[in-house]
């Protein structure tokens, strides 16, 4: 961490105390907040601790994938110490609440949800979610939570047609406009609870936002999307029976 570092001209302290957070830490550049934040959890960080950087020069997705993380985007890791294992659902939880946040500043229901970790404006990719967790035996020590949000980055050529910053949608749009609206979202979630399971209205929540539901898939499994159970396992309808997919990165068919 840098001292004097400001985010959107906010120091980190202030920074904590506007979202509630215990701690948070401002650098220029990681190579990964999520690594940055689990060096902080093994030297007994606190629920809560936010770690912000400006740049990430490694940041990584599901399934040893790279994510673009240039200056003008969010990339934020988030400590929680879970009483329990939550399985699959963390990511959806996570999901639901960046989709909240993303909806209060547009001014209405637009976010759309990706099994298992990738939150959609208009068909083409806003967020991406990524959880790890380290584990004492059966016991889960800590879960990082790593959200990256495109919101004023330029967006490689590679990857302009399927992706989407949010100041397409909201010019005037800050990153501190998302983390106001993001950080004490993910903060109430943690204190309301860590169960192994969404909740009744945890899956509605879901299912109204579900952007796979109804699609045809060629992987993990070809057939057509239907939903997702309660412990975060995709349904996947496939010649006359249904199957559960628990992992695996999604295509079209």
């Amino acid at each position: 961490m840098v001292a004097g570092l400001t985010f959107d001209g906010v120091p980190a302290a202030a920074l904590a105390a506007r979202w509630g957070a215990p701690d948070c830490r401002l650098f220029p550049r990681l190579g990964s907040t999520l690594d940055a934040l689990h060096a902080l959890a093994a030297a007994g960080a606190p629920a809560g601790t936010v770690v912000l950087a400006e740049e990430q020069l490694a940041g990584r997705g599901r399934d040893g994938r790279t994510w673009h993380s240039p200056p003008g985007g969010v990339w934020l890791a988030l400590l929680l110490r879970p009483a329990r294992a939550s399985g699959g659902v963390a990511s959806l939880r996570v999901g639901l609440a960046l989709a909240d946040a993303v909806d209060a500043l547009l001014g209405r229901a637009e976010a759309r949800l990706k099994w298992p970790n990738d939150l959609l404006l208009g068909d083409r990719k806003l967020a991406g979610i990524l959880c790890e967790g380290r584990w004492h035996g059966e016991q889960p020590q800590w879960l990082a939570v790593g959200i990256g949000v495109n919101v004023c980055n330029v967006l490689p050529a590679e990857v302009a047609r399927s992706s989407v910053a949010l100041c397409e949608w909201l010019p005037a749009v800050r990153r501190l406009d998302v983390l106001d609206a993001l950080v004490p979202r993910l903060l109430r979630g943690a204190a309301g609870g860590d169960g192994p399971e969404l909740t009744a209205a945890e899956c509605a929540a879901f299912a109204a936002r579900d952007w796979l539901r109804g699609r045809e898939l060629r992987a993990p499994v070809a057939g057509r999307a239907c939903g997702v159970r309660p412990d975060g396992t995709l349904l996947v309808a496939r010649g006359g029976r249904t199957v559960p997919v628990r992992e695996g990165h999604v295509a079209l068919a």
